[in-house]
């Protein structure tokens, strides 16, 4: 059976130099697609559906965890989910946060010695004697690889205590408490409550820092959900997951990486 990858890597010499050595070390495993960023790595495995996906962490547009976590998303029909090997320039200290969760990894510069053991690690999980490493796998592997990646954290923000939103040409205060859900849209953020939707100019990564983490829930890449106004969490037909909220009638999506949060107690 011919196994097919696709290489995201922004840099195109170490792109060449990855396929190079999966070439010389992995003769029956054929190289694809290229993709110079996150977005046309998505793109590229929802049309090819590979066996194996390697993901630069750090790549313009959108990185490997924002691509994974997308593909986690989009991805269906009968393919498995690919194997995604997740390349990085981080130091021993995020290498050995991979090796303690068991997620494949690429250090650069790549080395035949490290890239070998990968290799190997994945056809033993592409084999029939040994499944397993799927997608379930790789979402936990995620959660516990951000904190990692994301180093050290900075000084904690002030907690934000009331919103001020744009409605027209006023900006209407919002105690916090009211919000509903947060949703990302381009360079703004939709401020959603029961009864209204106001826009504030700032991202969901600058705003999550300042939200009580045991009350405003990160549950897509693009949405933050206030806990105390979920009523319910459904999963559909094909097994995707979504919230009614309190007050409005439209559903929020649950990405996959963050559906355990909804898991019976």
């Amino acid at each position: 059976m011919t196994l097919h990858a696709i290489i995201a890597e922004d840099e195109p010499i170490l792109a060449a130099t990855l396929a190079h050595a999966l070439q010389r070390l992995w003769p029956e495993l054929t190289i694809a697609a290229t993709c110079p960023h996150g977005v046309a790595a998505v793109e590229k495995a929802l049309a090819l559906r590979p066996d194996v996906l390697f993901l630069d962490i750090k790549m313009p547009g959108k990185t490997g965890l924002e691509a994974a976590e997308e593909l986690a998303e989009l991805w269906d029909g009968d393919k498995p989910f690919p194997q995604i090997v997740f390349v990085t320039a981080y130091d021993e200290y995020a290498v050995d946060a991979f090796d303690r969760e068991a997620a494949d990894y690429v250090l650069k510069p790549v080395t035949d010695a490290r890239l070998a053991r990968t290799v190997e690690r994945l056809k033993a999980r592409l084999s029939a004697k040994a499944p397993g490493g799927g997608l379930e796998d790789l979402l936990g592997q995620m959660r516990a690889l951000m904190p990692a990646l994301a180093g050290a954290p900075a000084a904690a923000p002030e907690r934000l205590t009331v919103i001020r939103a744009a409605v027209g040409n006023q900006v209407k205060m919002i105690p916090i408490g009211d919000v509903v859900y947060f949703e990302a849209l381009d360079k703004y953020v939709n401020v959603v409550t029961q009864d209204s939707e106001a826009l504030i100019r700032t991202s969901l990564k600058e705003l999550l820092p300042q939200l009580d983490d045991k009350v405003f829930w990160q549950v897509h890449r693009g949405t933050i959900v206030n806990a105390t106004c979920v009523l319910s969490a459904v999963k559909d037909e094909a097994g995707k997951l979504a919230l009614h909220m309190r007050g409005r009638s439209e559903k929020v999506r649950v990405s996959p990486l963050y559906a355990h949060l909804f898991r019976q107690m």
